[in-house]
């Protein structure tokens, strides 16, 4: 799975959906990091395997918040005190960071499981980016039969990614990666997420949530703010009338009316036009146009425009 995130202050969760992918910006105004521990919770209470690849903050920032019973079921694979295992050599995987993401496909185990990446941002600095879709599309599972994997056992990728930090491209390969991209903003002290589905074989669909976290990393859902009201406009302010200085007149008379609508057009052919063009009466002198092929001319209907060299 993916995700995208704006500033190097947080990084965005991706929402928890049926896809297997998720993927959503934030920015510096907007941190995702509160709103993907939200969305760990949540995975956590229905009872799936969380798997959490810590790179950016240390395990204590990260389990704070969560209560006793929520910390219990996370198990947190460090990569932020030693990231290249340099204080314990002996102990270092070959891979480094990508052998340990791709270590988490083996530890997940059966039935549903999700992972959180913290952060992808991290990881794209460590790793190429074309591996790290590849490792990602393998995590996630997507490349399975059909019949390989029961829904239930479906594996969710949720990552931060911290868009400003970043080129088009690898934010282009991490969006169509993922099947859902969560974009966070906010207007008037309320944040929103503007949440992209990409399925199969269906159109992409666009929604828009307002949320608020709360303390306990709790989503609470909340209608959409009402804009600014415009102050009332004064009842006994005449209203001024924008045509009133126009060197032209924007309104017709009935007289004026009627002339417009008994008006002929010059493209327009009465009958007795049609029949005076058509038949021209005795008396009118009548043209003729003899034409003689040149040499050079270029008679094939096939490709009229052949003689013109281009």
């Amino acid at each position: 799975g993916a995700a995208r995130g704006k500033g190097a202050g947080g990084g965005s969760g991706a929402r928890r959906a049926a896809e297997a992918v998720a993927n959503g910006p934030d920015s510096v105004e907007w941190e995702g990091r509160s709103l993907l521990k939200a969305l760990v919770k949540k995975s956590a209470l229905c009872g799936e395997q969380v798997h959490v690849l810590g790179c950016e903050v240390s395990e204590e920032e990260f389990r704070e918040g969560f209560d006793s019973s929520i910390n219990n079921r996370l198990v947190y694979h460090d990569l932020f005190r030693d990231p290249l295992s340099w204080s314990k050599p002996g102990k270092a995987l070959p891979g480094g960071p990508l052998e340990a993401l791709r270590a988490l496909d083996k530890r997940t185990g059966s039935g549903p499981a999700t992972i959180a990446l913290d952060s992808l941002s991290w990881l794209l600095h460590h790793l190429p980016c074309p591996i790290l879709c590849q490792t990602l599309h393998a995590l996630s599972r997507q490349d399975s039969c059909p019949g390989d994997t029961l829904p239930g056992e479906q594996v969710r990728v949720l990552g931060l990614l911290h868009e400003e930090l970043h080129g088009p491209g690898p934010l282009g390969a991490l969006s169509s990666l993922a099947q859902t991209e969560v974009t966070l903003s906010g207007t008037m002290g309320q944040a929103s997420a503007h949440i992209l589905y990409r399925r199969p074989r269906q159109r992409p669909t666009l929604q828009t949530q307002w949320f608020s976290i709360l303390p306990d990393f709790s989503l609470e859902l909340q209608v959409e703010p009402l804009l600014e009201s415009q102050p009332p406009s004064d009842l006994h302010t005449p209203s001024v009338d924008p045509t009133t200085h126009l060197t032209f007149n924007l309104h017709l008379s009935k007289k004026e009316r009627e002339a417009k609508d008994s008006l002929t057009l010059p493209f327009q052919f009465s009958s007795e036009k049609q029949q005076a063009l058509l038949r021209p009466g005795l008396g009118q002198a009548t043209s003729h146009i003899f034409y003689e092929p040149d040499a050079y001319d270029d008679l094939d209907q096939e490709d009229p425009d052949d003689d013109l060299d281009v």
